[in-house]
């Protein structure tokens, strides 16, 4: 575990420092446009961003983008995408301490309802489930060998009770790609 991180909200003044550290984890340039995109994206509000610091230096990103479901249900509902840890502060417990802190924060603001397409292994020790055997199905079909990795959390304890159905995201993650683990 690493000692002496600080998680804050990212502001618009932080854009460039939260896109370096989302290239420098994917070594790649899709998920910070994808970052990009979904901030100026006013389909994808209410979002919450997050910055994990480590000796004031970037080490990490979170982003959380409002989201429904169809019928329309009496919830608050939130994708977490994507999950972006600089490579050399990676397993070493910044990732966790993001998606705890995110949750936490979602929760104070009346969210009731998590959803991740990740990694089936990494978010069920933060409370994650598979989504799809729960009666909510993704953006777009999941191919069944990666049912798993659709999953949600319950940000309060009687928010699953009632809901099902099909969860609709922001304008910008509406698209086929994305939707591939």
């Amino acid at each position: 575990m690493v000692q002496g991180i600080t998680i804050r909200e990212a502001s618009l003044a932080d854009i460039e420092t939260v896109l370096s550290v989302i290239r420098a984890a994917f070594d790649a340039d899709e998920e910070a446009q994808l970052v990009s995109d979904l901030l100026s994206d006013k389909s994808a509000e209410p979002v919450l961003s997050l910055l994990a610091l480590q000796d004031n230096k970037a080490v990490g990103h979170i982003l959380f983008t409002g989201a429904r479901s169809e019928p329309e249900l009496p919830a608050s509902m939130s994708i977490l995408a994507p999950l972006a840890v600089a490579p050399h502060a990676q397993h070493k417990g910044i990732g966790g301490k993001l998606v705890k802190h995110g949750c936490q924060l979602l929760s104070q603001t009346g969210t009731d309802v998590v959803f991740v397409l990740g990694h089936p292994a990494y978010y069920p020790r933060f409370g994650f489930k598979p989504a799809g055997v729960l009666g909510f199905d993704a953006p777009y079909p999941i191919p069944e060998k990666n049912a798993d990795a659709w999953m949600v959390k319950f940000l309060r304890e009687d928010s699953g009770a009632v809901l099902r159905g099909k969860i609709v995201c922001a304008d910008t993650l509406q698209k086929p790609e994305y939707w591939r683990e």
